[in-house]
């Protein structure tokens, strides 16, 4: 039709385990649910996975990255996963005199947990050099675009927030009120599951069952840690490991939780935060990184959880046992847990948070010819 704007395109760079159900992650969901929301509102979106074992890729890897980014017409707009991209600048650097790329960042490398100090370092250096040539990076949290702005040097108007979405769900009527807890988040050193046994098992005599929904296949060596400690504490047949879980049976898994905790060492944000919330479930978390900005407060300023100290098993089981023999604590995270799905974003915030940074890049390319 006459007068009708040319289709605005952004290729897209994802992990090629993008939807893979045994590996659900909270980088992935967001990916994809940004993805969806853009082409939602017009945009074309091709979808560029490269298969790979990120953030250590192989050099067959690296060559797949590099013949992907190389059939990008020049002057393309691409955004990819921080981490490909931060795994790579070997191929992601000399592209950005070409390309006009916007980097995506869920956790900075060097943060995972467990990382050896020269790994960390390394793994740093890499993700340095990838966003200091980046035209944008775009972090999932107001706490992220500090953070990375201050670790790599960035110039503060070239990182922007661009925080996850929630679907909207319905109330959890949970078990009793009381003593379902869950646990979703892969079974990895940075999640904390360790953390959980050991502040389980000091409050055996209570009445509790904990189900941990999330990946076991991606930190092997701590998933063994975990089913130890499971064992040395005789705690296997009240903390379960479920495997991940996706769609109708994740839902499930909220709809009988009564509260949800998460004892990370580290979260850019916590998307599994705003989950609970949007069931009206409580969530007990450490004090981490962007967990509070998930959390947020109802709109009378009370907080919709609690947050403990990281690394501290004896503070998660003092609020773990105040939540089990406190009626009058559980009915006021409760109210305030629901008062707060009141408040939540959904994913159209998110993809037209992404789409004003986008069209912005588009503006900008235009008047510079």
């Amino acid at each position: 039709m006459s007068g009708t704007p040319p289709q605005r395109t952004v290729h897209v760079v994802l992990p090629g385990d993008i939807d893979d159900p045994s590996r659900p992650s909270g980088g992935n969901r967001y990916d994809r649910r940004l993805c969806q929301g853009l082409a939602a509102v017009g945009w074309s979106v091709p979808e560029l996975p490269i298969a790979g074992g990120w953030p250590r890729p192989d050099t067959t890897e690296l060559q797949a990255l590099e013949r992907a980014l190389a059939a990008v017409p020049d002057g393309g707009l691409v955004l990819l996963d921080g981490l490909v991209a931060c795994a790579a600048p070997e191929v992601v650097v000399p592209q950005a005199t070409r390309l006009r790329l916007v980097v995506l960042v869920h956790l900075p490398l060097a943060d995972e947990t467990g990382l050896g100090v020269t790994e960390a370092a390394r793994l740093h250096a890499r993700e340095r050099r990838t966003l200091q040539a980046a035209c944008a990076v775009v972090a999932t949290s107001a706490w992220a675009g500090r953070r990375l702005v201050d670790r790599h040097g960035l110039p503060a108007d070239r990182v922007h927030v661009v925080a996850p979405g929630v679907d909207p769900a319905p109330l959890a009527p949970g078990t009793d009120g009381a003593t379902r807890l869950l646990c979703v988040a892969s079974v990895t050193p940075r999640k904390g599951h360790d953390l959980l046994i050991r502040a389980l098992a000091t409050m055996t005599e209570l009445p509790w069952r904990c189900d941990c929904v999330g990946g076991l296949g991606q930190a092997d060596e701590f998933v063994a840690r975990v089913r130890t400690l499971l064992a040395e504490h005789g705690l296997a047949d009240r903390i379960r490991l479920l495997g991940p879980r996706t769609g109708a049976e994740l839902a499930a898994s909220y709809a009988a939780a009564d509260l949800l905790v998460l004892p990370s060492r580290a979260e850019t944000y916590g998307m599994v935060v705003t989950e609970a919330l949007a069931h009206g479930i409580p969530v007990l978390a450490t004090d981490v990184d962007g967990v509070p900005e998930a959390l947020g407060r109802a709109p009378d300023g009370t907080l919709p959880g609690v947050l403990v100290p990281p690394e501290d098993p004896a503070a998660l089981a003092e609020a773990l046992r105040r939540w089990l023999t406190e009626p009058g604590t559980r009915d006021r995270l409760r109210a305030a847990a629901r008062a707060r799905r009141d408040t939540l974003h959904g994913w159209e915030v998110t993809s037209r948070s992404m789409t004003d940074l986008l069209e912005r890049l588009d503006r900008e390319a235009a008047a510079t010819g």
